[in-house]
């Protein structure tokens, strides 16, 4: 074979231009215009099942195309939603996902957080008041009054018939007396028999009498209780009601976020015991995290909190999401624990979102042998997009082998777009392997090895290193 056949070489004096610095920066793809089509065929389809899948050997730009194409279409579409988890106050095991407008979510947690600083020094402040005092003191002496009256009506019935009514370190006893001397023991056994029968029958009498009073006693404490609670719960009601009235009225728009403050001001009445620690008392740090509000090793005031998981505030059209290890927490989130005095804990609070949270209303893109390498990754992505939702679950709750009580956060509706990345033989393995793949990802972008060396092409190749070289601000060779 000729050696000039070995090689084709390119004439420059046939290009139009002196050096690419002359030429118009290309802003296509050389030589994947198929590639190109499959791309926009399969962003362009808002449908379930229509993820890509982008093969092809390595180095054929499918990572930098794919990304590029992407963006652009993210770039015109709006920002997705703000998501929240937020205690669940009648199951603390299930938190409830609020779904908010783009940046929504940071302002609600800021909100709310204020608003409980605020009750830890607003309310303390209300519960030292001269008026509660004293109208505590008044529910207190009616108890002591009640019992009081009781006990003396008791004694003086009994003194009529010769007992007296006295009360001990252990409770209260009946005893003869003589005059107003109690009756010693030896003496009581020279009185005539008549007579100690008689003092027997009165004291049984009496005794039924005081049984009936005891029984009495934990019912008007009990009553006591309940006034004072009602007491705390005016007081309460006066200051939380007018502050997250205002709330409400903010949030008036978004029914599920009234719901939850609506909820929360339920439980901030119901444990109101909890804001009357000082602050300064109510709070620990631990391994560099404060947590406000502990007391006894509980973090009480915690469940008040909003956990912003997702915050799109800044996010400018849809979000693109590459996700370099997608393992099977990295994918679908999790929910994290801390020490506390030997103890792992959790709450609400410790759910972090995975890369399906973050790409949710946009485009999340991944290598798709790393998937397939990551123990259960592949199994927990299907999973979530047959669903059209994504669960935070450990991989022992997903094979139903966790025995112990987690949290089971609300699942948060899943629109996302997948892209997957490999070569041509994985592509047609999971084709003929795994059943589910082709229902999931219906879009196969075929990435060319070879274009077509035409004259035409060459100067689209020109046009590329110029454009790569004003990208790169690569310089002139002298």
């Amino acid at each position: 074979m000729p050696a000039d056949l070995l090689c084709r070489r390119t004439d420059p004096g046939r290009f139009p231009f002196e050096t690419t610095a002359d030429l118009e920066d290309f802003p296509g793809v050389v030589g994947q215009e198929r590639a190109v089509e499959a791309i926009r065929f399969g962003i362009g389809i808002r449908r379930s099942g229509y993820n890509l899948f982008a093969l092809g050997p390595p180095a054929t730009g499918k990572h930098s195309i794919v990304r590029e194409l992407v963006e652009r279409q993210a770039a015109s579409e709006p920002a997705p939603s703000d998501w929240c988890y937020v205690n669940n106050f009648a199951l603390a095991q299930e938190p409830i996902a609020l779904e908010l407008p783009a940046g929504a979510g940071a302002k609600l947690r800021d909100e709310i957080g204020r608003l409980i600083e605020e009750l830890r020094v607003v309310l303390p402040a209300l519960f030292e008041t001269d008026e509660y005092r004293a109208r505590k003191q008044a529910i207190e002496e009616e108890l002591k009054e009640r019992q009081s009256k009781a006990f003396n009506e008791l004694g003086e019935h009994a003194r009529g018939r010769g007992i007296a009514l006295v009360h001990t370190p252990v409770g209260f006893v009946l005893a003869p007396l003589e005059g107003e001397k109690v009756l010693p023991p030896e003496d009581f056994e020279k009185l005539s028999e008549e007579r100690r029968r008689q003092i027997e029958a009165d004291s049984a009498e009496l005794r039924e009498e005081l049984r009936r009073i005891l029984d009495q006693v934990p019912d008007w404490e009990r009553e006591s209780r309940e006034k004072l609670k009602k007491l705390d719960n005016e007081v309460t009601v006066a200051a939380v009601g007018k502050m997250i009235g205002r709330l409400r009225e903010a949030w008036a728009a978004l029914p599920a976020v009234v719901r939850h403050l609506d909820a929360l001001q339920q439980d901030i009445i119901d444990h109101v015991e909890d804001f009357r620690t000082p602050p300064e008392a109510a709070s620990i740090s631990f391994a560099g995290i404060t947590l406000p509000g502990v007391s006894g090793g509980r973090a009480p005031l915690r469940r008040y909190g909003v956990n912003a998981l997702v915050d799109h505030g800044q996010t400018r059209g849809a979000p693109v999401v590459y996700e370099d290890h997608p393992s099977f927490a990295d994918l679908l989130g999790s929910v994290e624990h801390i020490s506390q005095l030997g103890a792992l804990v959790t709450d609400f609070n410790l759910i972090k979102p995975g890369a399906l949270h973050r790409a949710n209303g946009g485009y999340l893109m991944l290598d798709a042998r790393e998937v397939l390498l990551q123990p259960y990754a592949w199994e927990g992505l299907k999973q979530a997009l047959r669903s059209g939702e994504v669960r935070v679950e450990s991989v022992g709750q997903m094979l139903g082998l966790a025995s112990t009580v987690s949290l089971d956060p609300q699942p948060i509706p899943l629109q996302v777009k997948v892209v997957l990345l490999g070569e041509r033989l994985l592509y047609y393995l999971l084709c003929q392997l795994d059943p589910q793949f082709g229902e999931l990802f219906k879009v196969a972008v075929d990435f060319e090895e070879a274009m077509d060396r035409s004259p035409e092409n060459d100067l689209l190749y020109a046009r590329l290193l110029a454009t790569l070289a004003r990208k790169e601000k690569l310089l002139p060779l002298d």
